[in-house]
């Protein structure tokens, strides 16, 4: 069974800086890409950021690329998300997801979400 567990959020002052983690677990984590979705209250879920399985690619959205530093560690199984400078407009519930391949088909798996939230 895919189990995707976040940790890591919390309230932060603009500027500030917090690091999220994800422990994932039931799936061959080195094979698969890592994704760090966000979403704020009240709008759609949206992609922040992706690591290809070997680490050595990273793709970011517009909005906080410079800022945010996707990560991951193939011996812990785990996926992190390095966000410095915080602004408002960062406040979400952030996620951390998989797509893998089982039963001929491709799935998406989700964690529970940690909430980020960045206030004076």
């Amino acid at each position: 069974q895919v189990q995707l567990v976040e940790s890591g959020g919390g309230l932060v002052q603009p500027g500030g800086s917090l690091r999220l983690s994800c422990a994932a677990a039931g799936f061959p984590f080195s094979s698969y890409d890592m994704n760090w979705y966000r979403q704020p209250p009240g709008k759609e879920r949206v992609l922040v950021a992706s690591i290809s399985s070997s680490g050595g690619n990273t793709n970011y959205a517009g909005s906080v690329k410079g800022r945010f530093t996707i990560s991951r560690d193939n011996r812990k199984n785990m996926v992190y998300l390095q966000m410095n400078s915080l602004k408002p407009e960062d406040t979400a519930v952030y996620y951390c997801n998989v797509r893998y391949s089982a039963y001929g088909g491709l799935h998406d798996a989700w964690g529970q979400g940690t909430q980020v939230t960045v206030s004076s």
